[in-house]
């Protein structure tokens, strides 16, 4: 491994050599390319104009070999000055619309963005937002995100990989033998909060208050900050908290049912042993060929996580920081059109019953009485918005309304609901139905570019009004804890007596009521 870090500081060690020398041009090749020091040694990366940028910062050793499926360890320091000019590889996925295809284990990369000139002479430390990004657990990379706008907004920005799939969250017999702990699995949080301890060590050498961190991330993202509010491993790693489109597995299942499901898969990859020397010879491709995305969840391992997200919410044992909690109000249309574009085929009024059984897991008498009663095709413009709804409905919208609930019971708590029906689609081609706040479609009001399979239109004057209005609230919030300042509309804390929430609409957000009505939230006990 060594080698590899040398071998990414040639350049600055030219750079550093040309400077000293005299060479003409030099000087100005080190203007762009800033060096700061880390505990475990220097890292150069680069000026943008805007923006200092450092890419593939290791922050834990590569867990392969021995550490697979282990708490990720502290990184060893390297030799020279590490070349961060660019990004590190992602942590192994299959491709897919929301990630690109990597078998490399050797992934525990974090990047580190400041407004320009951050290190020279700023007079105050400045507001940290740390990113978690979604995609499921099982897919996702840190550098699809340009964060230019909300560095401007003067805060400085770091984004990580996380284990992922089964080799981030496999729970079993065999590893919680190993473990002093007795726990297994969950091994992807472990990562963040390794990624959380090395803000803590060394933001303030970017510019950044490491007493001011705030964590947010969307959808498994949004799971993982709700996980990190839960966890009391991360007690004092960060002081606010954003959660988008994240309340969509409130309870996780025990230890043991993780383990039971750990060694189904360690069965179907070939381990008839059930061993961890066997898991450990496994390669990446095998364990991306038996892993199930729809079973990725974290667990209750009684060290990681001591009780459910729900339950910790509701006992108020959490790590009690300010919150933001939202969801989009369309988010299940995000998989409707995904199934479309798939099959070739729009959802149809005859395969709406067994769509809603199929999406719900019900019987099909349960799924006859949704879909004719308290969601009748009649009610929407197509079979698939109505499934859209459904979707949004039980498993995103009143999820997110009730953490909001039991959140504000102890810390402030701000609720929204992204509601642009127009939100420009970044994953499929044009699909039979709009998609309306689809599922991730509020990523490109806070962030300029996500690299997508389609290339953003880009936004109309009125989205990019909204746009600049949640890039204000969000950085007013890691600023402060609240996301109001002046000149922005206001934005209430919610209250369980008048369920307020900010209605995020082009091109002015405004505060509402009638989420829980809307989404039928009685209906499906979650009112």
């Amino acid at each position: 491994m060594q080698t590899g870090w040398i071998r990414r500081s040639t350049v600055a060690a030219v750079i550093a050599w040309s400077v000293a020398a005299g060479v003409p041009g030099a000087e100005s090749a080190a203007a762009k390319s800033p060096v700061v020091a880390t505990d475990n040694g220097p890292v150069r990366g680069v000026a943008t104009g805007s923006m200092q940028v450092f890419r593939g910062v290791p922050y834990a050793e590569a867990p392969v070999g021995d550490l697979r499926w282990r708490p990720p360890q502290e990184h060893d320091r390297w030799t020279g000055v590490l070349d961060a000019t660019a990004f590190g590889p992602h942590c192994p996925q299959v491709a897919s619309p929301y990630g690109l295809a990597s078998t490399t284990e050797d992934c525990l990369f974090l990047n580190v963005f400041t407004p320009d000139k951050t290190n020279e002479g700023q007079p105050h430390l400045l507001p940290v937002m740390f990113w978690i990004h979604g995609g499921g657990l099982v897919v996702g990379l840190s550098d699809g995100y340009d964060v230019s706008k909300l560095v401007a907004q003067d805060v400085v920005v770091v984004t990580i990989n996380y284990r992922l799939g089964e080799l981030g969250f496999l729970a079993h017999s065999a590893l919680a033998a190993e473990s002093p702990t007795a726990a297994s699995g969950n091994y992807g949080l472990m990562d963040q909060q390794a990624a959380l301890r090395w803000v803590q060590r060394n933001i303030r050498s970017f510019g950044g208050d490491p007493d001011n961190v705030t964590i947010f991330g969307e959808s498994a993202g949004g799971l993982s900050v709700h996980s990190q509010l839960a966890s009391p491993l991360a007690a004092g790693l960060f002081h606010k908290a954003i959660v988008e489109s994240g309340a969509y597995s409130l309870t996780q299942p025990s230890l043991p049912a993780a383990q039971a499901a750990g060694a189904a898969f360690a069965a179907s990859a070939g381990c008839v042993d059930q061993s961890a020397t066997c898991l450990r010879s496994l390669s990446v491709a095998t364990i991306l060929a038996h892993q199930t995305a729809s079973t990725m969840v974290p667990n209750v391992d009684g060290f990681v996580l001591p009780a459910t997200i729900r339950s910790a919410f509701t006992a108020g044992q959490f790590n009690r920081v300010p919150v933001i909690e939202g969801s989009n109000h369309d988010e299940w249309r995000l998989f409707v059109a995904q199934t479309e574009a798939a099959t070739g085929t729009p959802l149809t009024a005859a395969g709406s019953i067994s769509a809603i059984a199929a999406t719900l897991g019900v019987s099909p008498a349960t799924a006859n009485f949704i879909g004719t009663v308290v969601y009748p095709l009649v009610a929407y413009p197509s079979p698939s918005a109505a499934l859209g709804a459904i979707g949004t409905d039980v498993v995103f919208a009143c999820n997110a309304r009730l953490s909001s609930r039991l959140l504000s019971q102890y810390v402030p708590t701000y609720q929204y609901e992204f509601n642009d029906p127009n939100a420009p689609m970044l994953f499929f081609p044009p699909v039979s139905f709009p998609t309306g706040a689809y599922h991730a479609s509020e990523l490109q009001y806070i962030f300029n570019v996500l690299e997508t399979p389609v290339p953003s239109p880009g936004l109309t004057a009125a989205q990019a009004q909204l746009s600049n209005t949640m890039v204000g609230y969000w950085t007013q919030f890691a600023r402060s804890g609240d996301p109001n300042s002046p000149g922005a509309p206001a934005w209430p804390p919610y209250a369980s007596m008048s369920d307020q929430f900010q209605s995020l609409h082009p091109p002015t957000a405004a505060t509402s009521t009638g989420l829980a009505t809307d989404h039928k939230c009685a209906f499906w006990g979650l009112n």
